[in-house]
Parts: structure tokens; sequence; C-alpha cells
């Protein structure tokens, strides 16, 4: 072939590879051009894996799906894998008298004779991968001119083989990471690491035991701070569904107008604002779970399309008329009583009753004293590990003070609780004066009250009456009506505490 021609070929070539952003859609058309002008009957473009030390076919021309993945060699094996392993090229002027030749893929039967051209893929100096083509058999080709030809275009094409091994090799890292925080998850959201061995927290994991298998609706009911995602969280991690998505929303942050799109999605243009087309949450979590926290805050217009998708599994986006259908488990949770807002006609009844088919109530931590030291010992190892300290155990007087509250922000409340001694304790061990002023204790601190209750009450009335008297500049009638009594209690009671409205006049 004349040099012009070969040269016009090369030129067309670096046009194709920087024509594509698509790697593997340029190196196809690169295989093309070489089939179209150079008399190609069949390439590959074929990549070392060096973890598995395996050559795979990434790229092919004149081969079917099935040969493709037939053609798979080990580092050495065949004439591919002599030519990756050794980094020199080979050309065989007839291939079916060549011994090493594998022909795994079974491309090359009932056909006339071929010569076949492999050349190393390089980065820098490390072979990454190969190129090779099978040419009708000619005695008068050079196979030395073959081989350099061959030997520029695997250099042209070397940055996209490295492209493509690279991108090979994070999809495996990513594959082999999303396998590990998949575990993590599963071992992280496993009933078995919700903290506690009381009666009532036993109770609880049975019932997650019960429901995770099924597709049923779950209604996790408890005060703020009770660990309701975290159950939620351990249903999804422990059903059918575990690898499936889990979408999170908290209808309490949303305001009322926003609240809709963002369960259901809109159309573009639907209302101002809204200048693409968006997937709601419920779009999003099609054959996994919806987790839909703090339920009791949904607005009534937005309950009865909730409502239709717990019935009918199918809804519409704001501002549009399609229907789209979705296999979607939920968890639903509220720290409301729900009953109440029932009854105030605040909350819909039948969507109440279709939430409601397995509720999950989350005991208070007050009620489950047992499982205070638990908690405590374990926030006292996360944080301890986190802030990188050797905090080793809880002083007895501060376990005194921790059982002897009443954790009205129950387990959040704790947890923070013990964040702050961790960081302000420097001795290995959390005291008293480490628990914050909340939870500190009368007796502890030396500021029980000294006066009784009654004493306390003969106070504040007295002081009372003084303003009174003050501000109606010691008009008895007035000063009276100014603390709703009569003027014979007023008089009584002045006189009991030595107040004399002469004084203020």
């Amino acid at each position: 072939m004349p040099v012009t021609q070969e040269l016009e070929i090369l030129y067309d070539i670096s046009q194709t590879l920087n024509k594509y952003t698509d790697l593997k859609k340029s190196l196809y058309e690169v295989m093309a051009i070489l089939a179209e002008k150079k008399g190609m009957v069949r390439g590959t473009v074929t990549i070392l894996n060096k973890s598995k030390r395996e050559i795979e076919i990434e790229v092919a021309h004149g081969l079917s799906k099935t040969a493709m993945e037939k053609g798979k060699y080990f580092l050495g094996e065949g004439i591919t894998g002599s030519v990756i392993e050794s980094g020199e090229p080979i050309a065989i002027p007839k291939i079916s008298q060549e011994q090493k030749f594998l022909n795994r893929t079974q491309a090359r039967q009932n056909e006339s004779e071929v010569s076949f051209f492999c050349v190393p893929v390089k980065n820098q100096e490390i072979v990454i991968g190969a190129l090779s083509i099978d040419k009708p058999y000619s005695p008068e080709y050079k196979l030395d001119e073959g081989i350099f030809f061959l030997s520029v275009v695997a250099a042209m094409i070397a940055r996209q083989v490295i492209n493509l091994e690279r991108i090979r090799s994070e999809k495996e890292k990513l594959k082999l990471e999303n396998l590990r925080l998949q575990g993590e998850l599963e071992d992280k959201y496993s009933f078995s690491q919700i903290i506690g061995n009381s009666n009532k927290m036993r109770e609880v994991y049975k019932m997650i035991s019960q429901v995770s298998g099924s597709n049923a609706t779950v209604l996790i009911r408890g005060e703020s701070g009770t660990g309701k995602e975290l159950v939620a969280n351990s249903i999804h991690y422990n059903s059918p569904r575990a690898e499936k998505p889990f979408i999170k929303i908290n209808c309490s942050a949303l305001p009322p107008n926003l609240i809709e799109s963002e369960l259901f999605g809109h159309e573009k243009g639907s209302f101002t604002g809204a200048i693409n087309q968006k997937k709601g949450k419920f779009e999003l979590a099609d054959k996994g779970t919806i987790f839909l926290d703090e339920m009791g805050s949904v607005d009534p217009s937005v309950q009865v399309r909730l409502l239709r998708v717990l019935q009918e599994k199918s809804f519409e986006r704001v501002g549009g008329n399609k229907t789209i259908n979705v296999d979607v488990r939920v968890i639903a949770a509220t720290n409301r009583n729900l009953e109440d807002a029932v009854e105030k006609a605040e909350f819909r009844g039948d969507l109440y009753y279709r939430l409601n088919v397995f509720p999950i109530f989350l005991p208070p931590l007050r009620d489950r004293k047992t499982d205070i030291l638990l908690l405590a010992d374990h926030f006292l190892i996360k944080y301890s590990k986190e802030n990188n300290k050797e905090i080793k155990r809880l002083s007895t007087p501060a376990i005194d003070m921790l059982m002897a509250y009443h954790w009205p922000g129950n387990v959040r409340e704790l947890e923070n609780c013990i964040e702050r001694a961790v960081l302000l304790s420097e001795e290995g061990v959390i005291h008293t004066y480490h628990l914050p002023p909340t939870i500190q204790m009368g007796d502890s601190t030396d500021t029980l009250p000294s006066a009784s209750l009654e004493e306390a009450v003969e106070t504040v009335e007295r002081e009372m009456i003084i303003d009174s008297l003050k501000n109606s500049k010691g008009n008895v009638t007035k000063a009276a009506e100014l603390l709703k009594t009569t003027v014979r209690k007023f008089s009584y009671k002045a006189k009991l505490y030595g107040v004399n409205y002469k004084d203020y006049r």
C-alpha cells in the first residue's frame, strides 16, 4: 500500500479517536476503518486484568458477542497472551499452521487462509493490552510492514485503552466498595445493633423480626429521640428489599406547598420555578422502601394523595397526567397522637387505618431505665474512638445521676450528653461535673431548696400584694381587681403578711 494512503488511514484514525467522548464507540469505529481500508477480516482490542491476570476482549470487529465472551486468556497463554507477557509483536503468515494459535473464539472455521498480526498496547513501557487483526493471506504482503503500521495504530489508541482499563478497574473497585458498604449497612442496621435488653425493647426486636420479611406497611410510634429512624433502617435492611433503594423524607421539614412535589415529583412548567421535570421520592423508591418521618405533620391535601398511593400503588406528578405505577413499601413514623388528630379531623381516618397495619411502639427512655447504662457505655466507646480519647468508664456518682434523670429527650439527649462529657473529660473517667447542668441534681450540686413549699408560696403572695398596691397607689379595691380576687381576701392576706396599704399612697 502506498505511503500516502497509509498516512490518510492514520489521519482518519486520529480524527476518530478525538471525535467521541464514548471510548468504546471510537475504538469500534477505528476497527471499522481498518476493515474497510486495510482489508481486516476481524480484529480485537484486548485488555489485561491485572488482578485476575486474565486477558479479555474489550472491543472487536467481525466477532459475535458469544465469541467475544469465549475469548479469554491467561497471561502467556496463546499468541495474544504471549504478546502481552513479552511486549513483543508477532506476525503469523498462515494461522492454520501455527500450533500456539488456540482459536478459542471459534471464529475461523471453514474459511480461506488468513494471516494474523498482534502488537502490544503499552502505557509507557508497561503492556496493558494488545491489538490484533486477521487479514486474508497474500504471499506478496510484507509482514514487517504490517507489524509497523499496526504498532503505530496501537500507540495512537493506547490512551483510549488506558482509559478503558482505568474505567474497568474503577468499576471493580466501586463494585467491591458497594458490597462492603452494603455489608456495613446490614450490620449497622441489623436489629441486633439496637441497644437495649429491657423487656419492652425485646418486644420491639420481636416485632421487627416478624415484619421485616413482609411487605406490610409499618407505623412506628414513639416520642422524639427514641430511635424511630433506626428501627425503620433495621426493617428495610433485614427485608427482601435490602438491595433496593431506601428513600427517607422528613415530612415536617418541608412546607406544605413543596412536600407534594417532593413526594410525587413535578412536570416542567407545572409551577413557578419548575424549570425541569423532577422525579418524586415515591418514584425513586420503586422496588424499595420509603420512610415517611413525622407523618403526623402532613398537610390534609397531601394526605389524600398518600392514601391513593397506599391503596393503588399509583400517582401522577404535579402538573402531569401520566399515571405512574410503583412498587414501594411504606414505613411511617410519628410522635403525634394520631387517634386524637383523627377525632379533631386534623388527620384522615382512612389514611390512619392504611398506615396502622403493623404498629411498633418505641418506649421512652424513662420507661426502660435498665437500658440507660448500656446506651451510655455504647456512646462512651463511640465518641471516645471518634475523638481519639481513652475514656475508660463512668464514675459511680455519674452513673447515679444518669439513672436518676427523667430524660425528656430520650436516647438522643443521652447521646448528646455523653458526647459532651467525652469532649470535656481529660482524666479517662466521666465525672458528674462533666455532665450537662440540665441533668445535675440538687443533692450533687448543693442546690436543694432551703425553703418549704408553704414558705415559697407566702413569699410569692406577699410580693404580688405589694406590687399591686404600688400599681394602684394604695387603692385596695383596684389592687384586688388587679389580682382577680375580692377585697375581703386581699385585705386578709395583706394583714397576714404585714403589708399596710397606707404605705403606698
